[in-house]
């Protein structure tokens, strides 16, 4: 096991968060015995412990920034106490996490319902021991969002009625735009719940044309109209697992390998890639895997010498016909 390329940064962050106070409480520690208490490799501890000292108060002074030291296999850690110490909010700050735990509790179809329930139960504890906001003065949060403040773009103006939809159990027809195929389909689906994954909103619901659960982000409904028919889901249909994100590839998917410049390294931030190698000069080599490569022949062609096809052979040359016909164009 050594360093996790495909990690990701919220992954790092939260172990960052708890490995700090341990190792302040564990001073001498040998690396492979903290490498076991978190779960990691040795080499991947070594690299966090490298990242700490990029971290610190804001100003980036020396005594501004973590310090860590490993070099004898043993990891001592300093001027981390800011970390080590428990999070204090003001009021101020308590009462706007409590505004936003609330929206997060108002959310149809949260997994983590009983976490956010526990936390803001000990905020409003808390809180109304300070300021004396609880009881019958107690504040009011009206915490109803409307469609178009959502920052959901055209898919926000659809919220409020499937959230509606859902609440009644009513059916939904659908127009779907789907970009692969640049067409728009038609279909009825029975909402199952509502779900904000990496920002974009879906909604998930099993869909009578598939005849399986399948997941619309609202952005790409053209149009809907809430029927007057039960929109109660089979009593066979499960959610998906989101955890890992959205795309779920399988054996069948089509794996494709791609060499990206430095320039191009943004690729692996917002596309899923199943691995990413760095390459000498900066550049990475990732591994994408997909059941349609129309998207990923236009990604090529838009990043032009800023990536190589590494295999499959056939979609390096359908990347380097499509190029020449699109120069020929221009000439």
């Amino acid at each position: 096991m050594s360093v996790d390329m495909n990690e990701s940064a919220t992954a790092r962050l939260d172990r960052l968060l708890t490995m700090v106070p341990w190792l302040l409480r564990h001073q001498g520690v040998e690396i492979d015995v903290a490498a076991r208490e978190f779960g990691v490799s040795p080499e991947q501890v070594e690299a966090d412990l490298a990242l700490l000292f990029l971290c610190g108060t804001p100003g980036g002074y020396h005594d501004d920034l973590i310090d860590a030291q490993w070099e004898d296999g043993r990891v001592y850690v300093s001027n981390a106490d800011t970390i080590a110490r428990p999070l204090r909010l003001g009021v101020d700050e308590a009462l706007s996490l409590m505004v936003g735990l609330r929206a997060l509790a108002a959310v149809p179809g949260l997994g983590e319902r009983d976490a956010v329930d526990r936390a803001l139960a000990k905020l409003e504890a808390a809180t109304g021991e300070v300021s004396g906001v609880t009881g019958a003065g107690q504040i009011s949060v009206d915490m109803a969002v409307e469609a178009d403040d959502d920052g959901l773009g055209d898919g926000g103006r659809h919220l409020t009625a499937l959230r509606g939809a859902l609440a009644a159990h009513r059916r939904v027809h659908l127009s779907y735009v789907v970009p692969s195929r640049d067409e728009t389909t038609e279909r009825d689906v029975d909402p199952m719940r509502l779900v904000s994954v990496d920002g974009p909103w879906y909604l998930e619901a099993w869909c009578h044309r598939a005849q399986d659960v399948r997941l619309f982000r609202l952005d790409r409904i053209s149009a809907l109209e809430v029927l007057d028919a039960d929109g109660t889901p089979p009593a066979d249909a499960r959610p998906r697992d989101l955890d890992n994100g959205i795309f779920r590839p399988d054996e069948l998917s089509l794996r494709v390998e791609l060499d990206l410049a430095p320039q191009a390294r943004w690729v692996r931030d917002y596309y899923p890639c199943e691995s990413a190698t760095e390459l000498d000069g900066g550049g990475l080599r990732v591994t994408i895997a997909t059941s349609d490569t129309a998207w990923l022949r236009r990604l090529l062609l838009r990043l032009g010498g800023a990536a190589h096809v590494v295999s499959p052979a056939e979609l390096r040359e359908t990347v380097r016909q499509a190029a020449q016909e699109a120069l020929a164009r221009y000439q």
